[in-house]
């Protein structure tokens, strides 16, 4: 029971994130959208982390899962890739190296700040 009131809730900011974006012409993707206003809700402590701790666990857990689609496009438009395929490599590699060294400051960053406020706190 617990699980399906963390995945409506979930869905519940999704749909809140269509909604917006339907009602807003913002030029940012529903599901961008949506990310950004469970991170607010959770800000202000409108959702608690406990109240979606263990779905975001099982989404982290199968994030290989999500990635399935994306390759299968890949493969399925190689046609197109071909003629492009060092520039699309290039890209792919640099993309990679830059979200990896930003991902690593961002750690960093926030575990300085964590450590400077005087540890962690979960609710």
């Amino acid at each position: 029971m617990k699980g399906i009131f963390q995945i409506g809730i979930v869905l519940a900011v999704c749909l809140l994130g269509e909604f917006i974006n339907i009602i807003l012409p913002l030029p940012i993707p529903t599901s961008v959208l949506s990310m950004i206003l469970l991170f607010i809700l959770l800000l202000v402590k409108i959702i608690k982390i406990r109240h979606i701790e263990q779905f975001g666990d099982f989404l982290l857990k199968n994030m290989a899962f999500f990635f399935i689609p994306a390759g299968v496009a890949v493969i399925k438009e190689f046609d197109l890739l071909k003629n492009n395929l060092i520039p699309f490599l290039v890209i792919c590699c640099v993309s990679t190296v830059v979200t990896f060294l930003v991902t690593a400051y961002t750690v960093k960053g926030v575990m300085a700040l964590q450590k400077r406020m005087g540890g962690t706190r979960h609710e």
